[in-house]
């Protein structure tokens, strides 16, 4: 009898540990992962821009610009004068999530730093911004920054 009741003793010293250790792997367990239900694409926000323009004035129309933080751009940049421009912030382009860049038939994805639009060009940059700050926008060729071809681009928070 003595060796029954040790023998049930330690049976149920056992199964608490058991019972224990499934109520603790069920507590800490991280949960199941559940999917998400689709969400519908975001559409990002057009914003335009013109590089000079038709009366061969070097300035960019308009030539300040904002976004908050966060949200989907899509900067839509032509360039209706006779001469190149670019289109160039790196400080800017350094704190923003590009998408991507298209241009006619070609899509470009990563880091942009600026963009050379052609007579006539257009091309549109899909980003979202990251990095709060004002930024300078200027066109590189020289005498156009001169001529008065600058801007600015302010990233808000949301």
């Amino acid at each position: 009898m003595i060796q029954f009741v040790s023998f049930t003793y330690k049976w149920l010293q056992r199964g608490w540990m058991i019972f224990l250790l499934i109520l603790c792997l069920n507590i800490f367990a991280p949960a199941t992962a559940v999917a998400a239900p689709p969400t519908a694409p975001v559409t990002p926000i057009e914003v335009k821009v013109s590089l000079g323009n038709q009366a061969n004035e070097l300035k960019f129309f308009p030539n300040h610009l904002e976004f908050l933080a966060g949200k989907m751009y899509k900067l839509v940049l032509d360039n209706p004068s006779p001469q190149k421009h670019y289109f160039t912030a790196k400080d800017f382009a350094d704190g923003v999530w590009t998408q991507k860049v298209q241009a006619g038939k070609v899509e470009v994805k990563g880091a942009i730093h600026e963009l050379e639009l052609l007579p006539e060009g257009v091309a549109e940059w899909v980003f979202v911004p990251m990095k709060r700050g004002n930024y300078t926008l200027r066109c590189p060729i020289p005498g156009h920054t001169e001529a008065g071809m600058t801007g600015t681009i302010a990233i808000a928070p949301q």
